[in-house]
C-alpha cells in the first residue's frame, strides 16, 4: 500500500464532516471490547446484584458529570451538553428496570442481562433510516461499555492518550473517546463508520480537528506508522501522498483560506441575486444550542427545526410545559425573523420503549411515522401543537406538517390545529389566533397533488432527501445503490417543478430545506425553478450566499428549460457545475 513509486498512492473517499487538512503518521485504533461472561446467581444473590448495578451506575454518572465539566471549561458549555444524552441513558427508569426485572427472572450476573438489554435499545436505533438518530446508538453503546466496565472493577479506558502528534483511525469514535483526546496530539480523525451527525463529529468540529467519516473498513487497510493525507473537506483520506498530491493540497488550503475570509464578509449582506431577486436564506436546527449559528452565519432566521430530539433518550414525553419553554427560547433568540417547528417526525418505533403503545414494522421508513402517528396519537399531537402555539407569542412562529402524503391528512391536522386554539383559548391561555401553517412536500404523492394541497396552507416546503429516494426508490444510506441516488434526475427536476409551480399559482411561497439547499452547485437549478427560500445547514449559509448574490434570475432558468431537455442526471448536473463555475469557481475547490 506504500512505496517510492507515484502509483502506489491510494485514495480513500468517505464523507468530511470537520473542515481541514491533516498530514502525518496514522495512530490505527483497533476494537477492543471486554468480555461479558455470563454465569447464573443463586435467588439470595439478587439483591447484591442490584447493588453492584446501583454502584456503577452511579459511578458511571459521575465519570460523565466529569467529561461534561471538562469540555464545558475547554470547549463550551454548547459541546458539554452532548452529554446530557449519555446522563439521560444512565437514568432511563425505562432500561434500569428492565434489568431488575430480568435480574429476578433470569438469574445471571447484572453486567450480563445490562449489556443485553442496552444492545437491544442500541440495535433498535442503529435500524432507523434517519443517521441523525442511528447515531444515537452510539451514545447507548458509549454508556453501555462505561457501566460494563465499572461492573467489572475496570478504570475508564484510556487508549487515545497519543503521546506523539498522529491522525487517528478507528472503527468508530464514542463522545467519550473524541472528549478524552488531547487537541495536541491529534492532527486529523478518520473512521469506519459515522455521519455529519454523530457527537464525535460535533466535538471534532468544535475542536478544529479535520475529520473523515464512513471510510468502511480503512482500519483493516491501514497500520500505525503509515503517512496519510487527511481531506476533511471533500471527505478523502490519501496513503503515501506524492510530492506533487502535497503541492496541490497546500495550493488548495491557501486558496480556501482566501474563500472562508471573504464567506465571513457576507454575514451582514443580503442573498439577492445580481439582478435583484432576494432570496430568503435560512437555517436547519436539531437542537436550541444550535441556535447561536444561525444568525453568526448570516441566516434570516430558521427555515426547520426538527423538533425530534426532545423526544429522544427519554422514558416519558416530554411535556406541553417543556416544549413551550424550548420553543419560546429559540422563538426569542431569532425574532423578528422567522422559526419554522416542524411537528414530530418520528415513528413510535424510535421511542423509549414504554412511552407509547408500539409494534415492530417490518420497513418503519414506509410506515407509521410522522403526521401518520401524529393523527393516531393526537394527545401527543395536541401537547407539541399547543406548546407552538403559545410559544407563537412571542416570535414570528410558523408550523410545518410533514410527510403529508394527500389532502385528507393534511385536513386532519389542520382541524386537530384548530382545537388546540379553541382549548388555550377557552383556557384564557395566550397563544396566537393566527399562525402560518406549512406542508412539507416530501413524498411523491404529495408532489404529484400539490396543487390541491397549495389551497390550505400559507407555504410549501419540499424535502428534497425524503422525496428523491421515494420518488427513485433508492435507500441514501445503502451504499450498493447511494449511486442511484441522484438529485439532478430528471424525474426529480419535474417533480421539483410541479411542487414549485402550484405554490406560486396558489401564491405561496416555497422552499428547500433538504441537501440540495446547500449543495452550490445545485443553487442555480432552484432558484431557476422559482424557489423562494433555501434552509441549510447553518455552517453552509455563506457559501450558498455568496452562490445567490453571483446568479442572475434569467440565466438560472435558461438552466432549467436546458435541463428539460436532457436525459440523463449526469447531463443535467454537468450543465449545473458548468454555471456554477462561471459564476463562483473558487467555492468549488
Amino acid at each position: 500500500m506504500s512505496g517510492d513509486n507515484a502509483s502506489k498512492e491510494i485514495r480513500f473517499e468517505g464523507a468530511g464532516v470537520s473542515p481541514g487538512i491533516a498530514r502525518g503518521q496514522v495512530h490505527v485504533v483497533r476494537d477492543e471490547l471486554d468480555e461479558v461472561v455470563r454465569y447464573r446467581v443463586a435467588s439470595s444473590q439478587v439483591t447484591d446484584e442490584i447493588s453492584r448495578f446501583e454502584t456503577a451506575l452511579i459511578q458511571t454518572r459521575m465519570q460523565i458529570l466529569e467529561m461534561q465539566q471538562r469540555i464545558a471549561e475547554s470547549i463550551g458549555a454548547k459541546d458539554a451538553a452532548i452529554f446530557d444524552a449519555h446522563l439521560l441513558v444512565v437514568e432511563d427508569r425505562t432500561l434500569i428496570d428492565e434489568v431488575l426485572r430480568k435480574l429476578e427472572t433470569d438469574l445471571c450476573n447484572v453486567e450480563w442481562i445490562f449489556q443485553e438489554v442496552a444492545t437491544r435499545y442500541a440495535e433498535t436505533l442503529n435500524k432507523i433510516d434517519d443517521p441523525y438518530l442511528r447515531e444515537r446508538a452510539l451514545d447507548i453503546q458509549d454508556v453501555t461499555k462505561r457501566v460494563v466496565r465499572n461492573l467489572q472493577g475496570k478504570a475508564p479506558k484510556t487508549f487515545l492518550a497519543l503521546t506523539e502528534p498522529h491522525i487517528l483511525v478507528a472503527h468508530n469514535l464514542t463522545p467519550s473517546d473524541t472528549a478524552s483526546m488531547n487537541r495536541a496530539k491529534v492532527l486529523g480523525i478518520a473512521t469506519d463508520l459515522g455521519s455529519r451527525t454523530s457527537h464525535a463529529a460535533i466535538l471534532a468540529r468544535s475542536l478544529n480537528i479535520p475529520a473523515v467519516v464512513g471510510l468502511h473498513d480503512i482500519t483493516a487497510k491501514l497500520e500505525t506508522g503509515q503517512h496519510v493525507l487527511l481531506d476533511g473537506n471533500d471527505g478523502c483520506l490519501i496513503v503515501d501522498p506524492t510530492p506533487e498530491t502535497l503541492a496541490r493540497y497546500v495550493e488548495t488550503e491557501s486558496r480556501r483560506a482566501k474563500v472562508t475570509a471573504k464567506l465571513k464578509e457576507l454575514r451582514e449582506t443580503t442573498s439577492t441575486t445580481r439582478d435583484g431577486r432576494h432570496i430568503v436564506l435560512s437555517a436547519n436546527i436539531e437542537l436550541p444550542e444550535d441556535v447561536d449559528a444561525v444568525a453568526a452565519n448570516g441566516a434570516e432566521g430558521i427555515g426547520l427545526y426538527r423538533t425530534e430530539f426532545l423526544y429522544l433518550n427519554r422514558t416519558s414525553l416530554p411535556t406541553e410545559d417543556e416544549q413551550y419553554k424550548i420553543y419560546r427560547r429559540v422563538a426569542e433568540r431569532v425574532r423578528p425573523n422567522p422559526l419554522i417547528i416542524r411537528t414530530f417526525d418520528l415513528g413510535g418505533d424510535k421511542l423509549a420503549p414504554g412511552t407509547v403503545d408500539i409494534a415492530d414494522e417490518l420497513n418503519p421508513f414506509l410506515g407509521w411515522r410522522a403526521i401518520r402517528f401524529c393523527l393516531e396519537n393526537v394527545e401527543v399531537f395536541k401537547t407539541q401543537l399547543r406548546a407552538i402555539l403559545r410559544a407563537s407569542v412571542v416570535g414570528n412562529v410558523k408550523i410545518m406538517f410533514p410527510m403529508i402524503s394527500g389532502l385528507d391528512e393534511l385536513r386532519r391536522a389542520i382541524a386537530i390545529l384548530g382545537e388546540c386554539k379553541e382549548e388555550l383559548r377557552s383556557a384564557k391561555i395566550d397563544a396566537s389566533e393566527k399562525i402560518e401553517v406549512g406542508a412539507m412536500v416530501e413524498i411523491p404523492s404529495a408532489a404529484i397533488c400539490a396543487s390541491v394541497l397549495a389551497p390550505e396552507v400559507d407555504f410549501f416546503s419540499i424535502g428534497t432527501n425524503d422525496l428523491i429516494q421515494y420518488a427513485l426508490a433508492v435507500d441514501r444510506v445503502n451504499e450498493k445503490i447511494a449511486h442511484l441516488y441522484q438529485p439532478t434526475h430528471p424525474a426529480v427536476l419535474r417533480l421539483l417543478k410541479m411542487i414549485a409551480d402550484a405554490g406560486h399559482a396558489n401564491n405561496i411561497w416555497v422552499g428547500v430545506c433538504g441537501e440540495m439547499a446547500g449543495d452550490i452547485a445545485l443553487v442555480p437549478l432552484l432558484l431557476g425553478l422559482g424557489v423562494d427560500e433555501l434552509s441549510t445547514a447553518a455552517i453552509l449559509v455563506p457559501r450558498v450566499k455568496r452562490a445567490v448574490q453571483s446568479l442572475e434570475i434569467p440565466e438560472c432558468r435558461r438552466l432549467v428549460e436546458e435541463a428539460f431537455h436532457l436525459n440523463t442526471a449526469a447531463e443535467i448536473l454537468a450543465r449545473c457545475l458548468e454555471l456554477a463555475e462561471k459564476r463562483y469557481g473558487d467555492l468549488l475547490c
